[in-house]
């Protein structure tokens, strides 16, 4: 990319440094980033006294490079410390968790009744012949359980495997097939979309197909009243063995390098990666840096994170993170349009939700909805908005500030991975003057750079590789069963330096800019061009509410841009039955981008669509708009959310391609 463009592109002139009110008041204070660069150990210490050892470390790193230990011989209880230690400091009462299902039914669970059913289905887990060390696969929906299961398994040392509840029976099993999960802990179904979507007879199916035959028992919960089909001395019902089992459960420590979580995660060769994060060094940084990323005040914030649990970020920002700092939060089962496009800002407003953490997806599809939308909600409660999951263009930052912030909350944009484990980069709020669409810099403790291709820093305005240079608590500990495949994906690319996979970029005053997957960089006559350089341009055009920017295979430019973009309502109806007003707006947005980014970035092909392939999660599944970009047959789409979208894509590319000017 050319200076000229990149110039163009992180020049950011809008600042928005914290008021001086939140400033005084902010949990955070400017001096962490002093006592982290002036003794990183030590600091990682301290932030470690957050939590309640039984037994204290002997040393806080023992790192033989790419493997580490963290605060090593200490011994701790997730479990304790997310619930037990709460309800023995006198905050039994204080809710833990309000939940609301899709079809408006709600709970509230406290803290005192979170360490009962935690500890009732720590005995039943125990009964059904699970131990320390134990795998058990979790297929649940947004629903307490999903908490509750597991803190269980984390209060008797069984480490868990969340999997999606949107993923197939195949994907299920594969997972099932590499931990050797010997529980399953699932339920007949859950609500999305206004109706009953079954779960159970994808756990059936993934153990007809599972290979190693791991798996004893299948423990069900009732949620959606289906018919399940049943297979005696196997399945058994949640309410029985759990709702009968004792609310009396002694918690046992364990080591701080015992496995937590496996959580499986995208992998290059096809095979899904399980990843494995630890006790002791995991849950300290996600207790810091809960804290102090969300400025979170426990005796007056409502915390909600929109993720799904079956996600790192459900794992980090829903369960250990929030409970480990005695956070009241929502939980929310169904999906942002159900039963109306307002559900989120009711939800905000019906529980005074301070501190509100989603994905700029969701945010984009937001601004297509429109203002009005929230405007019929009181969003005044909330004081702080996050953003997770991708890079955040700055116009939807804006967006979410003006709109759903009233202009006065700050906006954390993080970046981290499930590697990572917790929060890595991010603004520090009351702390931090943030710029739209930039993460800022590392966090205290944390020690990142961009590099070249030679693995030498980038000087400011410069772009190349995101790495990091010295361990932090919460890294991943290897891939479940191979430690070849760890060092060969993360660690070979630069010597002694973890490759995170992301490009990114220095602004002029050293700030960081996330430019996605590195591999979702494009090289156009012979120049490096990020799809999130052209998506940013896009989106930041008033005419247009999302794009989606792929490269396809050019045999001019070696590769060309193909962007699918959705428009705003108004933009939208004024195209849909005029093909010369839909050609005028693409040569508009052409152009557009070509003015913002230079000629070079100048797409090839603009296609306009209703819709974007998403997963059910809100992903955008950029791999199979390549599919169609370069003609080819389509991938696997049973992740989506709605399949039949790619058909409409794919004929409209056809009639939509358009000569390059």
């Amino acid at each position: 990319m050319s200076n000229e463009a990149l110039s163009n592109l992180l020049h950011e002139e809008r600042t928005f440094p914290p008021s001086e009110d939140f400033a005084a008041a902010a949990v955070a204070k400017a001096d962490l980033y002093d006592r982290a660069g002036t003794d990183r150990l030590g600091f990682w210490a301290e932030q470690a006294d957050r939590l309640q050892w039984e037994t204290r470390w002997d040393d806080v790193l023992d790192w033989r490079p790419p493997f580490a230990k963290w605060f090593v011989g200490g011994t701790l209880n997730v479990a304790v410390n997310c619930v037990d230690r709460h309800v023995a400091a006198g905050h039994g009462d204080k809710v833990a968790l309000h939940w609301e299902g899709e079809p408006g039914d709600t709970r509230s669970l406290t803290y005192g009744e979170l360490k009962d059913e935690v500890s009732r289905a720590a005995n039943a887990l125990t009964t059904l012949g699970i131990g320390a060390g134990d795998v058990v696969a979790i297929y649940l929906p947004m629903i307490p359980e999903a908490m509750v299961a597991m803190l269980a398994c984390a209060r008797i040392g069984a480490p868990h495997s969340v999997v999606f509840g949107g993923f197939s029976a195949g994907a299920l099993a594969s997972r099932i097939d590499d931990a050797k999960a010997k529980l399953v802990i699932t339920a007949d179904g859950g609500y999305r979309r206004g109706a009953a979507s079954a779960l159970k007879p994808a756990v059936d199916e993934s153990l007809e197909m599972s290979e190693g035959k791991s798996v004893q028992n299948v423990l069900v919960v009732r949620r959606t009243e289906q018919d399940v089909a049943w297979t005696e001395g196997r399945d058994v019902w949640w309410h029985d063995v759990v709702g009968s089992a004792s609310t009396e459960h002694t918690a046992q420590s364990f080591d701080a390098e015992h496995p937590l979580f496996i959580l499986y995660t995208s992998g290059t060769t096809g095979k899904p990666k399980g990843i494995l994060h630890t006790t002791g060094g995991y849950l300290t940084q996600v207790a810091y840096t809960f804290a102090n990323v969300f400025d979170h005040k426990p005796e007056t914030d409502v915390y909600w994170c929109t993720a799904d649990i079956g996600w790192v970020t459900g794992h980090s920002y829903i369960v250990y993170g929030p409970l480990s700092n005695g956070a009241t939060q929502v939980m929310y089962e169904g999906t942002p349009d159900t039963p109306h496009k307002a559900r989120w800002w009711e939800l905000v407003a019906k529980y005074g939700v301070t501190l509100l953490f989603t994905a700029p997806t969701a945010i984009r599809t937001f601004m297509k909805w429109g203002d009005e939308l929230p405007a019929e909600h009181d969003l005044s409660s909330l004081r702080l908005l996050g953003s997770v999951g991708e890079p955040i263009n700055p116009e939807a930052w804006i967006w979410y500030r003006r709109v759903i912030g009233g202009d006065r909350t700050p906006i954390v944009d993080t970046w981290w991975q499930t590697e990572t484990g917790a929060i890595m980069i991010s603004p520090l709020p009351g702390v931090t003057a943030a710029k739209p669409g930039s993460a800022m810099r590392p966090l205290p403790g944390i020690v990142a750079d961009v590099v070249d291709d030679q693995a030498k820093p980038v000087p400011d305005g410069g772009g190349g590789y995101l790495v990091l240079s010295e361990p932090w608590p919460s890294m991943l500990r290897g891939i479940w069963g191979d430690d070849e495949r760890y060092k060969e994906t993360y660690w070979s690319r630069f010597p002694d330096l973890y490759f995170a996979g992301d490009g990114a970029k220095k602004d002029e005053d050293g700030d960081l800019w996330l430019l996605g997957r590195v591999d979702d960089v494009m090289l156009v006559s012979g120049h490096n061009i990020s799809t999130t350089e052209v998506e940013s341009a896009l989106v930041s055009h008033p005419k247009v509410a999302e794009a989606a920017v792929v490269g396809a295979t050019d045999p001019t430019t070696g590769q060309g841009i193909v962007a699918f973009v959705i428009l705003r309502g108004d933009a939208a109806e004024a195209v849909a039955d005029d093909a010369e007003a839909g050609e005028a707006v693409i040569q508009d947005l052409r152009g557009h981008v070509a003015k913002v980014l230079g000629p070079i970035a100048k797409p090839r092909q603009v296609l306009l669509v209703a819709e974007l392939p998403k997963t059910r999660s809100g992903k955008i599944m950029r791999r199979l708009l390549r599919d169609v970009a370069e003609h080819r047959e389509m991938g696997d789409v049973t992740t989506l959310a709605d399949p039949t979208v790619m058909n409409l894509i794919g004929e409209g590319l056809d009639k939509g391609a358009k000569d390059e000017e």
